[in-house]
């Protein structure tokens, strides 16, 4: 009998210095980005790594360059590397659907990062209400000049928040334009949240027609490329252009008047958030109960919204630059 007592003692003793050992083990989250292309996405990045240190974990980090492939490839080489939870800004809303495939069948939950992952059975989903935000956008706009001609230049066609902008915009303006009060002159949706889209379309949209009053943009990056056409065609300023983001050039741009708003994503709070829950999750394999889901076509994915909040010429001081996000003498160099 005290064989078996002492067998079991042993046996227990060594269960507890295990358990042990793996609570002090910090947990290892593995952050897949799609790229650091724009302003935003290294503040991203900072303040989620600064959280996650500051609650005890350790962060692997891989850059995807905006390749689908390649962010796969990187996500099952975290997988290897033993990572307890992926946090994943996509670079492809489908294609990512992969990655959370790959990271179940590892016991490994995903978080997705301001961009939806669809059709796969995604465990978390942290953003702003992008449906929302295209309501700023179109609210702001139209109450400057509730009649005339507008143009959409969307985001990427390959990112749900896209959609979720156009839904918002058109929920505003589909009733002015119903009335006649408003005229959409073009309406598309770009490859890429970039620079280059925006001025392409720009360039489009005016050789067809100069006769706009407003450009809604998907993002500050396509906003300052719409700015750049307008410059050359020498109409900016004349045009009111709004964005999202909060990027550096555009805030000087709105200072300058030729850029009439932006929609500042408090991304500080987006990535605390991200940070406490991957730590959470990778701790405990549980997450944050909430009574809110978005649809990816698969399931209804728990998420938390922050929101956002225009910003303009007169309140640049008490948004962006009060909260720390841009600093005043850079913003009216």
């Amino acid at each position: 009998m005290n064989y078996y007592v002492k067998f079991y003692a042993l046996v227990f003793s060594v269960l507890f210095l295990l358990g042990g050992c793996a609570k002090d083990d910090p947990v290892k989250v593995g952050l897949l980005m799609h790229a650091l292309d724009k302003e935003r996405w290294e503040n991203d990045r900072d303040y989620f790594v600064e959280k996650v240190r500051e609650l005890g974990g350790t962060v692997e980090i891989r850059i995807a360059d905006n390749d689908a492939e390649k962010q796969f490839a990187q996500a099952k080489e975290l997988l290897a590397n033993g990572v307890d939870v992926l946090v994943v800004v996509p670079v492809d809303q489908l294609a990512a659907a992969g990655i959370v495939e790959s990271a179940h069948a590892q016991n490994v939950k995903v978080i997705s990062y301001d961009r939806l992952i669809k059709n796969c059975p995604l465990d978390f989903y942290i953003s702003t209400d992008n449906v929302e935000i295209g309501k700023l956008q179109a609210e702001y706009l139209t109450t400057i000049i509730p009649v005339g001609k507008y143009a959409l230049i969307g985001g990427a066609n390959s990112d749900n928040n896209s959609q979720f902008l156009y839904i918002g915009q058109m929920n505003v303006l589909q009733p002015l334009i119903e009335k006649g009060d408003i005229q959409l002159v073009y309406n598309v949706f770009t490859e890429r949240w970039e620079e280059d889209e925006g001025y392409r379309h720009a360039k489009q949209l005016l050789s067809v027609t100069e006769d706009v009053d407003a450009i809604i943009a998907g993002n500050d990056a396509i906003a300052y490329g719409v700015i750049r056409a307008l410059r050359e065609a020498e109409k900016e300023g004349d045009v009111l252009v709004a964005g999202m983001d909060a990027d550096l050039k555009n805030l000087q741009e709105i200072v300058a008047g030729n850029q009439i708003c932006t929609v500042y994503k408090p991304i500080e709070k987006m990535a605390a958030t991200a940070a406490e829950l991957a730590v959470k999750m990778g701790t405990t394999g549980d997450y944050e109960k909430t009574f809110q889901t978005v649809s990816n076509g698969a399931r209804l994915v728990p998420v938390v919204y922050h929101e956002g909040m225009v910003v303009n010429r007169e309140n640049l001081k008490l948004t962006v630059i009060s909260e720390g996000y841009q600093k005043e003498e850079e913003v009216y160099r």
